[in-house]
């Protein structure tokens, strides 16, 4: 691992863009709620702008990549459509009509009278975020970043370098003609000053890392950052006995091929014995006919799936179109199956019985559980978040699709007339705890 990547110590272009960073988030900080929503809304005016040189660059890189070589799945996530660039451009506004979420006071109490406790949320700071290949990440990451009063270092993958840059620096534009600081949001370029940003705990608060296992498991284990962040997209849906199989097989397809490439995308599908046989009749030749190849258990590939499958196809995530198969005996065995291999990310259910529906998804710890409906919804814009910066898999909050929620944390302010412990130990004063 160490010969792959190597965390060198920060240079001093770096670390003068950190410490410009730093200040730039501290005035962020202190900027109101309109200030914020006017800066995002610039923001998204200047990227409908300049969508043109966006829309240019990203061919540049589009092309690069495929000379390159890189996987299908990569280059699905780098290439940004009119339409994406229009959605992304929606989402950023999206973000600006959201309630604030900076200064909502969550406990005011009264400890004694003249002595009151407020927690209130704050922004984090800086969120140093490091992602592959999808340049429409960058407007939806910077867009939460400045709506919830956060400073951001971004560092895109390679292959989508010149359009990151014309993102950027049409968001920068729309910081500049809001009157807040341009250097709320600073772009990396190059690979030594993504790993550079793990040594910049004095500057960064949070890394969001959005990329490989490989990538989040490393930083995880080389910075004293905290990090939040998805390995894995291996996702699960279990198609019941008492199921509506027309239904089941609408969102078996959705989850799989809407966009395969997508972390959210199904790469297994459990099949209750007793469904098995009539499902498969007619789920099979929807997949084959987009192009779908279906990878199954012994049982599955006796009832016509093409590709035998092995134990390494129950923890691969493909984010191709291709889906692993497999036959279980009850809904027990299914759970069984999530709880080992799922990645904690989104499992669902498709059964016309609530009692199984209530099982399952009180028993998948996953950060997402669906009942009836196609994994593709796990995301912040389809939740009504706007957008979000990335999906956490953790137990501990924020978990699943990051929003604004998840990009502040607070801190608690108390107010006093010279109140000192001694009164109360002395008995001269006492607590009353009273909620205000």
């Amino acid at each position: 691992m160490t010969d792959i990547f190597e965390v060198p110590i920060p240079d001093n272009e770096l670390l003068e863009k950190a410490k410009q960073l730093r200040q730039a988030s501290i005035k962020t900080s202190q900027t109101n709620n309109d200030d914020r929503i006017r800066a995002l809304n610039l923001m998204a005016d200047y990227l409908e702008k300049n969508s043109k040189e966006i829309i240019e660059a990203n061919i540049e890189d589009y092309k690069k990549a495929e000379i390159k070589g890189i996987s299908k799945s990569l280059l699905s996530r780098l290439k940004l459509s009119k339409e994406k660039l229009n959605l992304g451009i929606e989402g950023v506004r999206q973000v600006g009509n959201l309630i604030d979420p900076v200064g909502q006071i969550q406990i005011k109490r009264e400890l004694s009278k003249g002595l009151i406790l407020e927690r209130k949320t704050v922004p984090i700071g800086v969120l140093g975020v490091i992602f592959e290949s999808r340049p429409d990440a960058v407007m939806q990451i910077s867009s939460l970043a400045i709506r919830s009063g956060n400073g951001v270092m971004l560092k895109g993958g390679s292959e989508a370098n010149f359009t990151n840059l014309a993102i950027v620096s049409a968001l920068k534009e729309g910081l500049q003609d809001s009157n807040l600081d341009e250097n709320a949001i600073c772009l990396l370029t190059s690979r030594k000053d993504s790993m550079a940003m793990l040594n910049l705990e004095k500057y960064i608060n949070l890394i969001i890392p959005r990329g490989s296992n490989e990538l989040v498991k490393f930083i995880q284990e080389n910075t004293e950052i905290p990090v939040l962040g998805h390995a894995d997209g291996i996702c699960h849906l279990y198609i019941d006995n008492e199921v509506n199989l027309d239904m089941a097989l609408k969102v078996a397809l959705d989850s799989k091929i809407q966009y395969p490439a997508a972390c959210n995308a199904v790469e297994t599908l459990l099949i209750h014995k007793d469904t098995a046989s009539e499902f498969l009749n007619k789920a099979i030749p929807m997949f084959n006919s987009n192009d779908v190849k279906l990878i199954g258990d012994k049982k599955s590939f006796q009832l016509g799936v093409a590709f035998e499958a092995n134990y390494e196809d129950w923890q691969t995530e493909y984010l191709d179109l291709i889906l692993s198969i497999k036959i279980v005996n009850d809904l027990e065995e299914a759970i069984a199956h999530i709880q080992k291999f799922s990645s904690k990310h989104t499992d669902g259910i498709i059964t016309e019985n609530i009692i199984n529906a209530n099982k399952f998804m009180s028993e998948i710890d996953s950060s997402g559980v669906f009942h009836n409906c196609s994994t593709r919804f796990a995301d912040g814009f389809r939740y009504g978040f706007g957008a979000e910066v990335g999906i956490s898999t953790q137990t501990l909050p924020p978990r699943g699709p990051v929003g604004l929620e998840g990009l502040v944390t607070y801190k608690y302010f108390l107010r006093g007339e010279g109140h000192i412990v001694d009164d109360f130990s002395s008995g001269k004063l006492i607590y009353s705890h009273k909620d205000v």
